[in-house]
C-alpha cells in the first residue's frame, strides 16, 4: 500500500496528538508498516531511527522477541479481568517486582492506565489521605517551574508549560510555582548545584508562608522532559526530600518519564538516595507496548485507607483496564531484560557515545546548551549564541530540524527550538553517530538563512 493514499483516509477521520493538523498540508505525515529494533519503516521502504522511543515509551526496541512471547502466551490464557475483586498473577508479580526494584519504603502499588492517570491517583491519594488522618484543610499542591505531568485536568494543573495549559486555564485548579533548579536559568558561571540551593531556598518560602495548606510537592527527578529537557543536580531531590519532611508535606516523583534507566539508573531518585511518598512509573514500564502505569506508595499512605468501607476512607478510583493482564506480562518481561542484558551497563556506554559525538557541537555558532543525563541528551537553537538570542518562535527552527531528519533516515521530533535525543537501549554505537551527522546536517540545514 503506497503511502499516498493511506494519507489521505487519514486526514479524513484522524486527529492526531499534539498536532496542528493544518501543518500536514506542508509537513510530510508519515505511514508506518512495520518497526524493528530502533528502525520504522513506511509503506514504500523508507526507514526512520526513532531517535526519540516513540515519544519515550520504547526501552528494548521494537518487535522485541522475549515481550512478544510474553504477550503472546498471556494472550493464550487471559486478556483482561476486573482488577475490582478480582486478581491474577501478572498483576501480582509485576507489584513484587516494583516493589523490590524500587526505593525503600514504597510498598504498595495502584494501577492506572497512562502517565497522567497515575499523577491524577498521587494527587487524590495525597489529598484524601490529608482528609482521612484529620487534616482536610490541606488542599493544595507546589509544582516546579517549566514542569509537565500530562494533559488531563488535574495532571495539567499541576504543570507549568503554558504552551499546553494557557488555552485550558478557566478548568485548572491553581497551583504554588516553585523556581526551577535549571541552572542554565541562573547567572553565568553559577554552578548545577549552586543553582539546586537557589530553587530549593524559594521553595522553602513557599512552604514557611503555606505548608499548613499543601498536600504535596510533585517533581520531575533530574530531568525536566517537555519543558524543554530541563536538567538539575541530585542534591536538589536531596534537599526537597529534606523540606517536606521538615513541613510535613508529601514528596510525589513523577518518574513517568525519567525511570527505568533514562538517567543512568534504574530510577532518578536512586542517584539521590531518597524514597518519595509517592512513585510514578508509565512509558517504558511495558517497554512500549501497552498503556500502563503505577502509583507506587508507602505503607503509612495504604494505612490511612484502611478502614470499614463505610467510613468513607476508601480510596474510590479505578479505571476500566486496571492491571490489564497483557500489559502486566509486557512490564514484566520488560524487567526481565533489564536483568538478562546488564542493560544500565550497556547504557553508560551508549551514554559516553552519545555524548562524545555530541561534544562536536559545542562551537557551532546557532547551538547552546548542550546537556546529557545518562540516556537523555538536548541542546538548543539560538539565533546568536554569544548575545544570547532566541529565534522568534515562529520561524520554527526545530521542525526544520525535523523535516529534514525525516529525509535522512532519523525521527527528530524537537520540542519548539529543543532538538533531544532519547533512543531505545538497543542502540548501536555506529547509529548513534550517524544520528548524530544527521543531526547536524540538520542543524546547518535550519539555521543556514541566519
Amino acid at each position: 500500500m503506497p503511502n499516498g493514499p493511506l494519507v489521505e483516509r487519514d486526514l479524513k477521520v484522524l486527529w492526531h496528538p499534539c498536532t496542528q493538523m493544518h501543518d500536514h498540508l506542508t509537513v510530510p505525515l508519515i505511514p508506518i508498516r512495520r518497526a524493528q529494533g530502533v528502525w520504522l519503516e513506511d509503506f514504500e521502504g523508507r526507514r526512520y531511527l526513532d531517535a526519540i522511543s516513540s515519544w519515550w515509551v520504547n526501552l528494548f526496541g521494537h518487535s522485541h522477541p522475549a515481550i512478544n512471547e510474553a504477550v503472546r502466551q498471556q494472550l493464550g490464557n487471559m486478556e483482561h479481568v476486573l482488577l475490582a475483586g478480582f486478581t491474577h498473577e501478572p498483576a501480582i508479580s509485576l507489584c513484587e517486582s516494583l516493589v523490590r526494584l524500587a526505593p525503600p519504603g514504597l510498598t504498595r502499588c495502584f494501577f492506572g492506565d497512562n502517565g497522567s492517570s497515575a499523577v491524577e491517583i498521587a494527587l487524590k491519594m495525597s489529598l484524601h489521605y490529608w482528609r482521612n488522618i484529620g487534616k482536610a484543610h490541606k488542599t493544595d499542591f507546589v509544582t516546579i517551574a517549566h514542569s509537565y505531568h500530562g494533559e488531563t485536568v488535574g495532571a495539567l494543573s499541576v504543570s507549568d508549560v503554558g504552551l499546553y495549559k494557557d488555552a485550558y486555564a478557566p478548568l485548572l485548579f491553581t497551583t504554588h510555582v516553585a523556581p526551577s533548579p535549571d541552572p542554565r536559568a541562573a547567572a553565568p558561571g553559577t554552578t548545577a548545584k549552586e543553582s539546586a540551593a537557589a530553587a530549593l531556598s524559594g521553595l522553602a518560602d513557599i512552604l514557611a508562608r503555606h505548608h499548613e495548606r499543601l498536600c504535596a510537592i510533585i517533581v520531575e527527578p533530574l530531568v525536566q522532559c517537555a519543558g524543554g529537557m530541563r536538567m538539575h543536580d541530585p542534591s536538589y531531590l536531596q534537599g526537597l526530600r529534606a523540606l517536606c519532611d521538615e513541613y510535613g508535606v508529601h514528596l510525589i516523583a513523577d518518574e513517568i518519564a525519567v525511570g527505568f534507566g533514562r538517567t543512568g539508573t534504574l530510577f532518578a531518585c536512586e542517584q539521590a538516595k531518597i524514597t518519595p511518598d509517592f512513585l510514578l512509573l508509565g512509558k517504558g514500564l511495558t517497554g512500549g507496548y501497552l498503556p500502563l502505569s503505577v502509583c507506587l506508595t508507602t505503607e503509612a499512605v495504604y494505612a490511612a485507607f484502611y478502614d470499614d468501607y463505610g467510613t468513607g476512607k476508601a480510596f474510590l478510583h479505578s479505571h476500566s483496564y486496571t492491571g490489564n493482564a497483557l500489559a502486566c506480562a509486557a512490564a514484566l518481561a520488560t524487567l526481565d531484560i533489564f536483568i538478562q542484558t546488564d542493560a544500565l551497563a550497556v547504557n553508560r556506554g551508549l551514554a559516553a557515545t552519545m555524548g562524545e559525538a555530541l561534544a562536536t557541537l559545542r562551537d557551532h555558532p546557532h547551538v547552546t546548551g548542550i546537556r546529557q543525563t545518562g540516556m537523555i541528551a538536548a541542546l538548543d537553537l539560538v539565533a546568536d549564541k554569544a548575545a544570547g538570542r532566541a529565534y522568534p518562535a515562529g520561524e520554527r527552527r526545530g521542525l526544520r530540524v525535523y523535516r529534514h531528519g525525516l529525509e535522512h533516515e532519523a525521527l527528530l521530533r524537537p520540542l519548539g527550538d529543543t532538538l533531544y535525543l532519547m533512543p531505545p537501549y538497543v542502540i548501536r554505537e555506529d547509529e548513534i553517530d550517524a544520528l548524530v551527522k544527521v543531526l547536524a546536517a540538520g542543524i546547518d540545514v535550519a539555521t543556514a538563512d541566519a
